[in-house]
């Protein structure tokens, strides 16, 4: 049997990253682990679970941007005895919407590009990197790795950038993942404003409409099938199965369910007991001319009760909101085609429908964080 890799983990703090890393502990399928991340442990709303993970892992704490000085990024990607991680996984990107350029510059470009280049100088059998299905254009189709890429967000363009520089990068062993939403335990974007958006409704006794119309898609894949699919294409890339070994490779990641915004509002009220609905195309398209008074006033109307539930409840501080991008309101289609990897690696789709037990246990896991409301 061939000895386990040892596995670098960037950004592995995050959303995406500590379920990952929970995946590799909870399974023992690495022989070593580095977790690396700007963000300290203690301040990373973790849960019990994800507690105990991280007290069995190397933790170092580090900012991965283009500020960090050359001496301590080697000491990043190099192990202690001096040799090199066989398996280099980069989950470390800007996640909020709505930055400035430089910001996706830094945090997304030429962060990502520097670790690249630091897995090529050291010889990684793998370098994974999590991109994103915004990069597709949107037209409601669902988007295959080949189709025509046109991103319709600005971090997206920087994902797209990126991924255009390591295919051409010689002598890195690239896979590249492009997710749908990820949702799932821990999630604080995605899905999760809409579930924060249902309870704000709920607490008003009123009607919750989104613009566009129920058909607009916005296709999901869960955590757990991100993780694996992680874990999965990287052993897939270093063994005899692959028949074009140190070729770039790049899948999507997405469930069967091809959710759209019905199929989620279906939950929302199944979960909170109000009506929902939706504003229309044509109200949408008015309101797009306007989108930045549209946006600031809707963010407004939601903010307000959900402070006012937090206080009810205790809740001094979190991290959760209600607040939508405007980015995420112009009627943006996100669907994919995740089918590829099932059948040219053999993965397999553990949670291939969103439900309302998957989107409950979200909740439940805050609440018992304390930074959604009991009530």
């Amino acid at each position: 049997m061939a000895p386990q890799p040892t596995v670098l983990v960037l950004g592995g703090v995050g959303f995406i990253g500590r379920n990952f890393v929970a995946h590799l502990i909870e399974n023992g399928l690495a022989a070593e682990i580095r977790v690396v991340d700007k963000v300290l442990i203690e301040t990373a709303y973790l849960n019990d679970r994800f507690k105990a993970v991280f007290a069995k892992v190397e933790y170092m704490q580090g900012d991965l941007s283009n500020t960090i000085p050359p001496e301590k990024f080697e000491k990043i990607f190099a192990r202690e005895d001096g040799s090199s991680f066989d398996y280099v996984i980069n989950f470390a990107s800007e996640t909020k919407f709505s930055q400035a350029p430089e910001i996706y510059e830094d945090r997304i470009y030429k962060l990502s590009l520097n670790c690249a280049k630091e897995a090529v100088k050291r010889n990684a059998k793998v370098f994974v990197q999590v991109s994103t299905g915004d990069i597709y254009e949107s037209n409601g189709v669902a988007s295959k790795e080949d189709s025509k890429t046109k991103p319709w967000n600005v971090m997206a363009e920087y994902k797209l950038k990126v991924d255009k520089e390591l295919q051409d990068m010689p002598g890195l062993n690239l896979v590249i993942l492009r997710p749908a939403v990820v949702y799932g335990i821990g999630a604080m974007g995605g899905l999760t404003p809409r579930l924060i958006c249902g309870r704000v409704y709920q607490h008003l006794k009123e009607k919750m409409e989104f613009l566009w119309t129920e058909d607009l898609k916005i296709n999901t894949v869960h955590v757990q099938d991100m993780v694996q699919a992680v874990w999965h294409s990287a052993n897939w890339y270093v063994s005899s199965d692959n028949t074009q070994p140190g070729a770039p490779v790049i899948f999507n990641l997405a469930d069967e369910n091809d959710t759209d915004q019905e199929a989620v509002n279906t939950h929302i009220r199944a979960i909170f007991g109000i009506e929902t609905g939706f504003k229309g195309s044509a109200f949408s398209n008015l309101a797009k001319m306007d989108m930045k008074n549209l946006h600031e006033d809707t963010n407004d109307m939601h903010l307000a009760p959900w402070s006012e539930l937090l206080k009810k409840s205790n809740i001094k501080s979190s991290p959760l909101t209600p607040y939508l991008d405007q980015e995420l309101l112009c009627g943006d289609a996100l669907a994919l085609d995740g089918t590829k990897i099932c059948v040219t690696t053999g993965f397999i789709y553990e949670y291939p429908k969103l439900t309302e037990q998957s989107l409950r246990e979200i909740i439940t896991d805050f609440q018992a964080l304390n930074l959604w409301p009991r009530e």
